[in-house]
């Protein structure tokens, strides 16, 4: 019986599809597991080269619905118990679905766990080892662009990314899939956030490797519609999860972490863009749609919530400290 499905979502991505490919099958000492491809409306001939992998599903969209709608559909087509995330702009080293599937496995409060993502350019740097989220609003890679020798233990991490990680299937009948208002951008730490609040915790595993080539749907790491989106789902991500007093508690944190982004994206040309960003942020979690995405507050997830508060603090000052 499969114990894992690899979801890989698809948009004109065969520059990167058929590598992505060749290295997730030639897993070896792997747990039985499937791959299925959820294509996003591609045009540039991924589908056709899909057709050489008859051991690969592919489920067929006529249109880029964004990731979330993708990954969500490849979660609710798995039967298996864990779900396997993986960007087609990766290429993932021996052992890589065996230690995450051994790392979810072995953790019985487990909702995730994060690859060890490194640069495309330079594998002895990070890309990813875990998300972090503080006090400010900033979600941001731990360990990025440092040397991924010093990351090569397991750990507790706010939320794992995304693009290359293991999830516990029967979670999400809990608390709900990827919220598909994010379209794309912080749905990874949305949806670790809302398991946190739940009382589930998200994990690092060193000893699953990939490499990630990064940015690729979007084209650049800094673009207009990344930074709107992106912006916009900042506050999405506040608004839905943090109950009132939370919010008041991080107001002061949040005026100085926006107002320092707004400046950063100004000097990048797309200032503008990004406080029009929040202003529609605003409206994504105020219309009707929004409110009835936000995460009930339940007395009895107190302990979780104030557990949550103090990662975010502590967060903050490893940002500062850069640790």
């Amino acid at each position: 019986m499969e114990q894992v499905t690899v979801v890989i979502p698809n948009y004109n991505g065969i520059k990167f599809l058929k590598g992505c490919l060749d290295a997730l099958l030639s897993q070896q000492e792997a747990p039985e597991f499937c791959v299925c491809v959820v294509d996003n409306g591609s045009t540039d001939g991924s589908l056709e080269l899909l057709q050489e992998y008859s051991q690969v599903e592919v489920l067929a969209l006529p249109e880029n619905t964004g990731f979330c709608h993708a990954v969500n559909l490849g979660i609710q087509h798995s039967r298996a118990p864990y779900v396997l995330l993986l960007n087609n702009d990766t290429q993932v080293e021996p052992g890589f679905v065996k230690q995450l599937y051994d790392s979810i496995e072995s953790r019985e409060d487990a909702f995730s766990v994060s690859a060890k993502m490194l640069m495309w350019d330079d594998p002895s740097l990070l890309d990813d080892a875990g998300d972090r989220y503080c006090a400010l609003g900033w979600a941001y890679a731990r360990g990025k662009g440092r040397p991924a020798a010093q990351y090569d233990k397991a750990c507790r991490v706010f939320s794992a990314c995304g693009g290359a990680a293991i999830y516990r299937r029967s979670v999400f009948e809990r608390i709900g899939l990827f919220d598909e208002a994010h379209f794309a951008y912080l749905e990874d730490l949305d949806i670790g956030y809302r398991a946190r609040i739940y009382g589930y915790h998200n994990y690092y595993e060193p000893g699953a490797a990939v490499i990630h080539y990064g940015s690729a749907s979007s084209g650049s790491r800094y673009n207009a519609w990344k930074t709107s989106l992106a912006s916009a789902n900042s506050v999405y991500v506040i608004c839905k999860n943090m109950p009132l007093l939370q919010k008041l508690l991080n107001l002061p944190f949040f005026l100085v972490g926006f107002s320092l982004k707004a400046l950063f994206f100004a000097k990048k040309g797309f200032g503008g863009l990004y406080v029009k960003g929040l202003l529609q942020g605003i409206q994504k979690s105020c219309s009707k749609s929004g409110r009835a995405a936000k995460v009930p507050f339940l007395a009895k997830n107190i302990k979780n919530y104030f557990s949550i508060q103090i990662e975010l603090w502590c967060n903050l000052v490893r940002f500062l400290k850069k640790n």
